[in-house]
């Protein structure tokens, strides 16, 4: 798996790094640091988060390893520093040329944005490149414990609507949890709506998994974050800002982004190969 993790430093992208490293770890393949310098990209490179470090406190490598042995751990990590004008447009463009099978980034409850020069960045990236985003929220340690690298994934929370379908993350969101924990999970899906417009969907059968259906009458956002309150993980299938019960005020995707206190999932509809 490719993990891509842009961060700006911020506490909010140091919550959103242990998330990606363990993804990282559990999935194998590669893991890339990326970082938007601005003017100077060889400014912030001491800055960037310390992958061995992490490591050794978790327990997984002895303190001050040499850097190659990381790779012993199955996965290859790389530290980019990229200057420009924009840090959207800079982050897009490194995408392009190395893709990425999931981005994990750090957000601002307010704005959905990530630090950098006060411009929202984490939403329009993850909407323009059509690539899996886990957004981790400020101020909340999310489902990886900073300090032991341990994940705890116990209630997931997965919207569903017949437009887009929610069987893209169906299929992708068990292999994301195995790779992390091998601990039970119950997933509620969650429709807004009534049962004749709930869609009919083929669960994944999961040892250790139970799932439970729930219809909900309301404002889509309100009742999403609501039935999400004490979930360890929302799940969101989407689809631009034309899909998913688009509301007037930013898509429903980005409205729940903005107000979740967990990590939320978005898996568009259609992924590049």
């Amino acid at each position: 798996m490719r993990i891509f993790h842009p961060t700006d430093f911020s506490p909010a992208s140091d919550v959103a790094f242990v998330h990606a490293l363990k993804l990282a770890l559990g999935g194998g393949g590669s893991f890339t640091v990326f970082h938007f310098a601005g003017g100077d990209p060889d400014d912030d490179t001491r800055e960037f988060p310390h992958v061995r470090d992490t490591l050794a406190r978790w327990g997984l490598l002895p303190p001050n390893s040499p850097r190659e042995d990381v790779a012993s751990l199955g996965v290859h990590v790389r530290k980019v520093a990229v200057g420009g004008d924009d840090p959207t447009d800079a982050i897009l463009k490194y995408l392009e040329k190395h893709p990425a099978d999931l981005i994990v980034l750090g957000t601002h409850q307010r704005s959905g944005a990530a630090r950098w020069l006060d411009r929202e960045v984490a939403l329009p990236v993850a909407r323009t490149a059509a690539v899996p985003a886990l957004f981790v929220p400020p101020d909340v340690e999310g489902f990886v414990n900073a300090a032991t690298g341990a994940a705890r994934i116990t209630r997931i929370v997965l919207p569903i609507d017949a437009h887009p379908h929610p069987r893209p993350a169906l299929e992708l969101l068990p292999g994301l949890v195995e790779a992390v924990q091998d601990d039970a999970v119950s997933v509620e899906l969650v429709h807004v709506g009534t049962d004749i417009t709930a869609p009919h969907v083929r669960l994944p059968e999961v040892a250790g998994w139970t799932w439970e259906t729930r219809v909900a009458a309301g404002d889509p956002v309100e009742e999403i974050l609501r039935a999400a309150l004490k979930a360890d993980l929302l799940v969101l299938t989407t689809e631009g800002r034309h899909g998913f019960l688009d509301a007037l005020r930013g898509s429903t995707t980005e409205r729940i982004v903005r107000g979740a206190r967990c990590p939320v999932l978005a898996i568009p509809s259609t992924t590049p190969a």
